[in-house]
């Protein structure tokens, strides 16, 4: 049986917008990360896969955090509002407030099946959905794929990109509108407690 090799990032906090919080005055981070995200995160690591569709060398992958935070964000509207005043054209945006639940030091494993991929990763920086939420490498360690699914090490929350009984619909992929599916994965303890 072949070894995974195991890259970590860990950063501050992180945010993954879940595709039902369009306009919610309340948006809570979803703890699973969605297959366009994954595939959006290979794409940054490994460019040459841009014109490919699909996940190619991450083959599986775990996110956990040790609180949700909740923080208000000023957001403006898209569009513009004009009045007249006299002679003249006022224009405005207005400003709501609204209130994030941001994952606080969140830990991401992702597995390769071969070291070459796993040592290109561990050399660059990724985001979880926003540019602002950096995840920096920290370690590369080998592990069985038995080690991977049951080991406190790598605990965490993965979606597993399939359809069946215990799938939900957890999106729709951004480059060519279709559902996607998937069934969450528990492994160890998701949320830690230091």
């Amino acid at each position: 049986m072949e070894n995974l090799f195991v890259v970590k990032y860990t950063g501050q906090f992180g945010f993954i917008k879940p595709w039902t919080a369009v306009r919610d005055s309340e948006t809570f981070s979803q703890q699973f990360l969605t297959p366009s995200i994954v595939e959006g995160i290979e794409k940054k690591l490994f460019p040459e896969l841009l014109n490919e569709n699909g996940i190619k060398k991450i083959v599986g992958h775990r996110l956990s955090y040790t609180q949700v935070s909740q923080q208000q964000e000023v957001i403006q509207t898209r569009g513009w509002n004009s009045t007249k005043k006299g002679k003249q054209f006022l224009f405005d945006r207005p400003t709501a407030v609204l209130t994030r639940g941001i994952l606080l030091e969140p830990v991401l494993h992702f597995a390769f099946s071969n070291k070459e991929d796993a040592d290109r990763a561990a050399t660059q920086h990724i985001c979880l959905c926003r540019n602002e939420d950096i995840l920096y490498p920290e370690e590369i360690k080998e592990a069985s794929i038995e080690e991977f699914n049951k080991d406190e090490v790598f605990s965490g929350y993965e979606l597993v990109f399939e359809k069946n009984e215990q799938s939900f619909l957890v999106g729709y992929n951004r480059l060519n509108n279709e559902p996607m599916f998937g069934w969450i994965k528990i492994v160890g303890t998701p949320v830690k407690t230091y």
